[in-house]
């Protein structure tokens, strides 16, 4: 009776949110921490965590549909961090990276797309056949004038990401003394040099599963971004939830003025 309501009322309770939607600001990129697959999995009778992490990667495109619907064109997604590379079990790593590329490969190849991908982190840290099948995918969507842009966190961490950009700079003025470097550096500096520099920074950082923590996740480009914490698992992030973000979000920019 319950779940027949809720069929029932959740259609109206979403177009009422669309509706307060209609005057507030929205974000143009948002941030995605894709927790909780492993949870989800293990909710719903699972004992192999790859399940989650495929209901994961597939629910993604549902959320890229319902960004499009909403006027969002970037959006950037935390799918493997450089330490989960490390510490987690390989065979559950494996299934991630399988699982995405997969998926990334199908995307690329679809005549429908709308998303060009980009590649973020440290990818030279990934096996050779993940590394190549997704570069590949992002060389496919590369020029076509495709309205839309996905960046894919992955072998990512936010803290290399600066210090490869500070080395960057050093190495682009090593002629130079230190002293002229540290008096003429500007933020700037970093930002031109981080992995997708051409990005705009995320205005909405999005993470589910109930913690509310950063996990090492654009740490330079989410210093003015509003955060958004869904106690949902990410297989079970519904459009409700997206909506609810995307009000929260809107709230705090009027207030904000």
């Amino acid at each position: 009776m319950i779940s027949t309501l809720t069929r029932i009322l959740d259609p109206v309770y979403r177009w009422r949110l669309v509706r307060q939607l209609r005057d507030l600001p929205r974000p143009r990129h948002i941030a995605l921490v894709m927790d909780g697959n492993r949870r989800w999995a293990r909710a719903a009778g699972h004992q192999d965590p790859s399940v989650g992490h495929r209901a994961g990667a597939a629910h993604l495109t549902d959320v890229l549909g319902w960004c499009e619907r909403r006027g969002i064109d970037h959006v950037t997604v935390f799918v493997a961090s450089t330490e989960n590379l490390i510490r987690r079990p390989g065979s559950e790593i494996a299934a991630i990276l399988s699982t995405m590329d997969r998926l990334l490969s199908d995307r690329a190849a679809r005549t429908d797309n709308r998303w060009q991908l980009h590649l973020s982190g440290r990818i030279d840290l990934l096996p050779d056949n993940t590394r190549n099948a997704l570069k590949s995918a992002a060389e496919k969507t590369a020029g076509r004038g495709l309205p839309c842009h996905l960046s894919i966190a992955i072998g990512y961490g936010g803290r290399q990401e600066i210090i490869d950009a500070l080395r960057d700079y050093l190495d682009d003025h090593r002629d130079q003394p230190l002293e002229r470097l540290a008096a003429t550096f500007e933020p700037d500096e970093i930002s031109r040099r981080l992995y997708q520099p051409d990005q705009p920074d995320p205005d909405l950082i999005i993470r589910t599963s109930g913690e509310i923590r950063l996990s090492n996740f654009l740490l330079w480009q989410g210093v003015r971004a509003e955060y958004y914490f869904c106690d949902s698992y990410w297989p079970g992030f519904s459009e409700r939830d997206f909506l609810r973000a995307l009000r929260t979000f809107g709230r705090r920019r009027s207030r904000a003025g």
